[in-house]
């Protein structure tokens, strides 16, 4: 079942977020990543949706998650999502997950109206980079995108 995060979600959440750091080699900082997602969550400055499931032991546990921010784009005049953050853990991968969550990252996008869905991936990424066309994203082989620092 795939469904809005609550603040209720954030201890179980911010170990899925914390794996998903550390799996960009990042250093593991689960209290960093608990405050983190708690401000993100408590000041409306995130979408974050997770996907929930019954564990071997029957208990409901989150298997993966969706991060999502508002940016606007100025020549459409609309807001646009960027999806930046898409994570299962590894032991309910391959389960058809990541899919229903991005479909519940579209349905955020169609509910408000925006321009669309913006992501971007590692090229290393194989998983990803096999994924998004899959379930209609396009590559954007005309644009550079630079970053500062």
């Amino acid at each position: 079942m795939t469904r809005k995060a609550t603040l209720e979600d954030l201890d179980q959440l911010a170990v899925l977020f914390d794996n998903y750091r550390v799996f960009y080699e990042k250093k593991s900082d689960l209290g960093g990543a608990r405050q983190f997602l708690s401000d993100r969550m408590r000041n409306g400055e995130s979408e974050i949706f997770v996907s929930e499931t019954v564990s071997e032991t029957n208990e409901a546990v989150l298997a993966g998650f969706v991060q999502l921010y508002p940016v606007f784009s100025s020549t459409r005049m609309q807001r646009l999502w960027l999806l930046n953050d898409l994570f299962v853990a590894e032991n309910y991968r391959g389960k058809g997950i990541s899919v229903e969550l991005i479909n519940r990252a579209k349905e955020l996008s169609e509910q408000t109206n925006a321009a669309g869905l913006i992501l971007e991936t590692a090229k290393t990424n194989s998983v990803g980079n096999s994924l998004y066309p899959s379930v209609g994203f396009v590559l954007d082989t005309e644009h550079n995108y630079y970053s500062w620092p």
